[in-house]
């Protein structure tokens, strides 16, 4: 079941049918039953309390029989994005530098659009933002987040810095100094960031790097992008207030 888009009246009252008799079956445990009975479809409900409410079930059930779900069921069809309501920070840009994982070029669009870059440039081996994976992560931002992937040929060397880079070894995240206009270089899931990119940020401007104190000593690269990304975010804003 996607929640994309809710049925119709008659889907719906199916589904309620539905519900209503998989919470006669005993075979389900306790939790999944209190579910299904407390489930009320109703087509005049509120959108989000149904959505809720079917989301709910739909977890229980999954989990009921072993089941997993998949990334790409959890599509939202709102329509496209109004870029006119972006409020990008003037000289925030990023460099994504061969991230393997569409999902993960998607999810950092996301977080880029959000926290207010400007512009995202490509590495040339860098996974494409309209692949349909990226897109279902990225929810319409690859369409309002201005982007171009670079040639081989040109890379960084034809954009204007400065620039700095999220990898390990550098300044830890609380004591980094933001700039007000830089271009944050962001590597690969496996590899990092390349020693020609690294040479060119400590050059620069230097490493930021994000503190961390479990067993796994990383993060998935889109969350590290998108912690280090608030910061700067947050630094850009403290700077207009004073």
């Amino acid at each position: 079941m996607s929640l994309g888009e809710l049925p119709s009246t008659d889907g719906l009252s199916y589904l309620g049918k539905l519900a209503e008799l998989l919470s006669q079956d005993e075979a389900l445990s306790p939790a999944v039953i209190s579910a299904l009975r407390a489930l009320k479809i109703d087509p005049e409900a509120e959108e989000k309390e149904l959505r809720r409410g079917l989301n709910t079930v739909r977890h229980i059930l999954l989990a009921e029989t072993g089941k997993q779900t998949a990334d790409w069921d959890f599509i939202d069809h709102e329509g496209r994005l109004d870029p006119a309501k972006r409020q990008p920070f003037p000289g925030m840009r990023i460099y994504l530098e061969d991230i393997r994982s569409p999902f993960n070029v998607g999810a950092m669009f996301r977080t880029a659009e959000s926290f207010g870059a400007e512009r995202i440039y490509l590495s040339p081996l860098c996974a494409d933002p309209t692949h349909p994976r990226a897109e279902r992560t990225a929810m319409g931002c690859t369409d309002i987040l201005p982007w171009e992937r670079l040639s081989e040929a040109a890379g960084l060397e034809d954009l204007e810095g400065p620039f700095f880079t999220l990898e390990t070894g550098g300044t830890e995240l609380g004591s980094f100094h933001f700039p007000q206009r830089a271009i944050m270089i962001v590597g690969s899931e496996e590899l990092g960031v390349s020693p020609q990119s690294l040479a060119r940020a400590d050059n620069s401007l230097g490493r930021v790097s994000i503190p961390v104190y479990g067993a796994k000593g990383s993060l998935n690269v889109s969350v590290a992008f998108g912690i280090a990304l608030q910061a700067w975010a947050s630094a850009l804003v403290l700077h207009e207030t004073f």
